[in-house]
């Protein structure tokens, strides 16, 4: 019945196009997330049903539901890089001429990683708010929902103190509300030791209850109002506002509130991407549909499947979740032109901030091995003005410890340090093996008090990186991700050791897709040449180089290198 279906309607669409004026066709295609799909296809038939052209030649429109991690995992192996958290998407996932995925932090994530993936247009044509999805009665106990509002202050303080909240997310890496709520919540925790204490915290509790999948998540949520139920289900989680309006169009016994918190995330955009390979021809129907999705008959569209204009106003029939306030955070953070601002908790987004933030959740969460090396030449004496006149090695000493506090048990780490001889002849010296942090967390926390200069030492950059990588390789495990982060200052100045050719021509020859390890290089400060790291980083697995012009930023920079993937930035 379904091929029958399917054939009668493709019969129905050729006759009325034969019926046009127009003549020919270009078939457009086009993947949307599952939930806006619907109504993508509704006014992509009535635009055809009234003679879809352009420049006289008929267009035909097939638009595809795709959950948007697969559709991103598949315009990244076309550019054949990997985006953190995605594994390879099934071959019968095709790149499609038109991408409409549920938020452009996935262009942006792509965009990091893929130098070629420059798509057109990118503006939204929808919107959904992310919130906080609780059941009605443990918000009314846990919260006093709704006489007391909750900010993202608060569901971090809860999330780290309350023994009675079950919290819970999407996986950020596969979820564009799950990230959105990463990155209010670590706007919350603010900035220094005690921030970062709480983030990780905050990162623990969530992760206890995270699913791979937004269907599985919801799942978790009770399915009865039994006390034993409510105190063993997922208490709240972040989630968009028509996964809310969705869950509860199906009447569950236990229906879910959506809390507004302030100040607004980022929220789902759904952003029209038309993709870098398209033709003139293509481009130009894709151009012409994107004009269909403008009009007040695609607003009410939307309002049927839970969503919002880009504006934030809602269409005709839009059903509200409870919890909605009269003018609720999508409106209020929208500008006077009509796109969306996404609050304040938005401000300033750029693919840095993404990757520091899923940088967060993978050293808590993901399992991995990696070997710290740590230049102490004698430039890293040098003072960073904006680190108060603290010197290189001390603002290093501090982001080796902030990136320590991250890592989960979970995790094994080694210490090494180098210069120039520094073990006999060697220029680098090991300080801790490669050990688990379950039993070893404060042998290498002492480790780091040892990163200290040594005085008119050199930089022997390609002897050091050689054994580094040598020493993971013979030491990798599977199932985790094993890698060399080196952390230098300078170029290569060590005499006696091998050259720049020999070392990419030994990387080469170590390789082993069957035991990849990855290389990650940080820069500090303006005396490296980024060539020079690039060419020495290239023979090895994925991983990548990341320069810190202001030495005072690179514990960012270090979340950055552990979230990438590919490429190097």
């Amino acid at each position: 019945m379904a091929v029958v279906v399917v054939f009668a309607g493709s019969y129905v669409g050729y006759q009325r196009l034969s019926d046009s004026k127009c003549t020919g066709s270009i078939r457009l295609t086009v993947a949307a997330a599952t939930e806006i799909a619907p109504a993508i296809e509704q006014t992509a038939q009535r635009w055809i049903q009234d003679g879809a052209n352009v420049n006289g030649t008929c267009v035909a429109v097939t638009v595809n539901g795709v959950n948007p991690a697969t559709m991103a995992a598949a315009v990244a192996s076309e550019h054949k890089v990997t985006l953190a958290g995605l594994g390879a998407a099934p071959e019968s996932v095709k790149v499609p001429d038109v991408w409409v995925a549920d938020s452009s932090t996935w262009l942006l994530r792509l965009k990091q990683e893929a130098t070629g993936f420059v798509p057109t247009d990118g503006k939204p044509i929808a919107q959904s708010p992310v919130v906080v999805a609780m059941p009605q009665p443990i918000a009314e106990k846990a919260v006093d929902w709704p006489n007391k509002k909750l900010g993202w202050k608060d569901l971090l303080a809860q999330l780290t103190t309350s023994t009675q909240l079950r919290t819970g997310m999407v996986d950020p890496t596969r979820d564009a509300a799950g990230l959105s709520g990463l990155l209010a919540l670590g706007q919350a925790a603010g900035t220094g030791p005690q921030a970062q204490a709480a983030k990780v915290g905050a990162i623990k509790a969530l992760a206890n209850s995270a699913s791979a999948l937004r269907e599985d998540l919801l799942q978790k949520f009770p399915h009865s109002a039994d006390a034993n139920d409510l105190a063993t289900s997922l208490s709240a989680a972040p989630l968009s506002e028509e996964d809310v309006v969705a869950y509860n169009a199906e009447k569950p016994p236990v229906p879910l509130v959506a809390l507004y918190l302030d100040p607004s995330p980022l929220p789902l955009d759904y952003p029209y991407a038309i993709m870098p390979e398209v033709d003139l021809q293509k481009s130009a129907a894709a151009t012409a549909l994107r004009q269909q999705l403008q009009t007040p008959a695609f607003k009410n569209a939307l309002a049927s499947v839970g969503l919002r204009s880009p504006d934030g106003s809602a269409g005709a029939g839009f059903a509200a979740p409870l919890g909605a306030p009269d003018a609720s955070p999508a409106v209020s953070a929208s500008k006077a032109d009509g796109k969306s601002a996404g609050g304040s908790a938005a401000a300033g987004l750029d693919a840095s901030v993404l990757a520091q933030a899923l940088g967060s959740w993978a050293a808590v969460t993901l399992p991995g091995r990696v070997l710290a090396v740590f230049d102490v030449s004698g430039s890293m004496l040098e003072p960073v003005p904006t680190a108060g006149g603290a010197d290189r090695a001390a603002v290093t000493r501090g982001a080796a410890r902030g990136g320590l506090a991250l890592f989960d048990d979970k995790w094994a780490v080694g210490v090494w340090l180098f210069s120039t001889e520094l073990d006999g002849k060697k220029p680098y010296k090991q300080i801790v093996p490669i050990s688990p942090l379950s039993s070893s967390r404060q042998t290498i926390q002492e480790s780091i008090g040892k990163i200290v200069p040594k005085k008119n030492g050199d930089t022997g950059l390609y002897d050091t990186l050689l054994a580094a990588y040598q020493n993971v390789q013979n030491t990798w495990q599977p199932g985790k991700v094993n890698s060399v982060i080196l952390f230098t200052d300078g170029v290569n100045e060590n005499k006696d050791g091998i050259s720049q050719q020999t070392l990419v021509a030994k990387l080469k020859a170590l390789n082993d897709p069957k035991r990849p390890v990855r290389v990650v290089i940080v820069g500090i400060g303006t005396g490296v040449n980024r060539q020079e790291l690039e060419t020495i980083v290239k023979p090895t697995a994925a991983g990548g180089v990341f320069i810190a012009p202001d030495p005072a930023k690179i514990g960012e920079i270090f979340l950055e290198a552990i979230a990438t993937r590919t490429g190097a930035n």
